[in-house]
């Protein structure tokens, strides 16, 4: 466990055969995602921040760059990075696709259309979590998702159950789910951490401040990658102490929960310092607001070339899962991607399949 607030921001980034070079010539550090890095910044509270060469890391901060060195635990089974999971909400207001599926029938249909795709993940979730939702009884969350999770775990896909409420974890868990994709980290219900940790299942805490209605006012930050990093690392030790193995944990910065206009760009720029945390990272950046303002996009449902560019970005960044809207478009463009350039990602899960 790195010591708090203690992060190496990897530098002078470098892919494939320039990677493979610089580590043979001994001019860089690797990252476990099969890149490497020749400068770190070197950033701690107690601390000026400076920029060093890598090769000539201080001792104190050379098993931080051990952590960045070591690829994440193998998360999915049998599916190395980078990863596709379908969004599947079972809602009549989420912002982006809110009464398409929310009868039982229709979002089965979809999210077989999903995994037909190529989804390695369909995340399903019955509460929206966009500013100003309305809260939903765990009741009606059920109901809504248990007959969905049901139908999709028999026909063999893996499930993800978005949701903060532990009850609702129990019996999505109970109906085939393998996956718990909490946007509030485990923090929303004291039960949550304990009911995974008793299920034994994998899990996404996600970066979030406040609450779907107050998030945007909590979005003030010194350093916003520094300061997402940091609460992660939170949330991760508050999991393992309540019996979460680490190699179950996956961690997403939470693009959009209490992060506003610039910030999301800010963010993206810097998902290289999420290394520190030695966990798969997730992202969920389709169709975000932030996508549709740098592209002159106001209609969600047109966002699809943004959300393609920036989740193409973050793969270059180290992530392992893209969570989507569109999952043949994303899953034919990941094809080409790798086709042209099979750099970090695709080395990073070939080590895993």
């Amino acid at each position: 466990m790195r010591e708090p607030g203690a992060l190496i921001e990897p530098l002078g980034l470098l892919d494939g055969q320039g990677a493979i070079d610089a580590l043979r010539a001994g001019l860089a550090l690797p990252l476990g995602d099969g890149r490497a890095y020749t400068l770190a910044r070197l950033i701690h509270p107690a601390a000026a921040t400076r920029i060093v060469a890598a090769t000539a890391l201080p001792e104190p901060w050379r098993p931080l760059a051990a952590r960045l060195a070591a690829p994440p635990p193998p998360w999915l089974d049998r599916v190395g990075p980078p990863a596709v999971m379908g969004i599947l909400n079972v809602t009549p207001d989420s912002f982006s696709d809110g009464g398409r599926h929310l009868t039982a029938a229709a979002a089965i249909d979809a999210g077989l259309a999903m995994l037909d795709a190529g989804a390695a993940i369909l995340d399903v979730g019955g509460e929206s979590t966009r500013p100003g939702a309305a809260i939903v009884s765990v009741g009606e969350e059920q109901a809504r998702i248990v007959p969905v999770v049901t139908a999709l775990a028999r026909a063999g896909a893996t499930v993800s159950v978005d949701t903060r409420n532990a009850a609702t974890m129990r019996a999505a868990l109970d109906a085939g789910a393998a996956i718990i994709n909490d946007v509030t980290a485990l923090r929303h219900d004291p039960d949550a951490a304990g009911v995974v940790a008793s299920a034994g299942c994998r899990v996404i805490l996600m970066h979030m401040r406040g609450t779907p209605a107050t998030m945007d006012r909590e979005a003030v930050y010194g350093d916003i990658a520094v300061e997402v990093v940091d609460e992660l690392a939170v949330a991760i030790a508050a999991a393992q102490a309540a019996g979460i193995a680490r190699a179950r944990i996956a961690v997403d910065p939470g693009f959009g929960f209490a992060k506003v206009g610039a910030q999301n760009q800010a963010l993206l720029r810097r998902l290289d310092l999420f290394a520190n945390l030695g966990c798969p990272l997730v992202i969920g950046l389709s169709r975000k607001r932030f996508i549709g303002a740098a592209g002159g996009a106001s209609d969600p449902t047109r966002r699809l070339p943004g959300s393609l560019a920036a989740g193409l970005a973050t793969i270059l960044r180290g992530a392992s899962v893209l969570r989507v809207h569109d999952v043949a478009e994303t899953v034919q463009a990941l094809r080409v991607w790798r086709s042209i350039d099979p750099g970090p990602g695709a080395d990073h899960g070939a080590r895993h399949e």
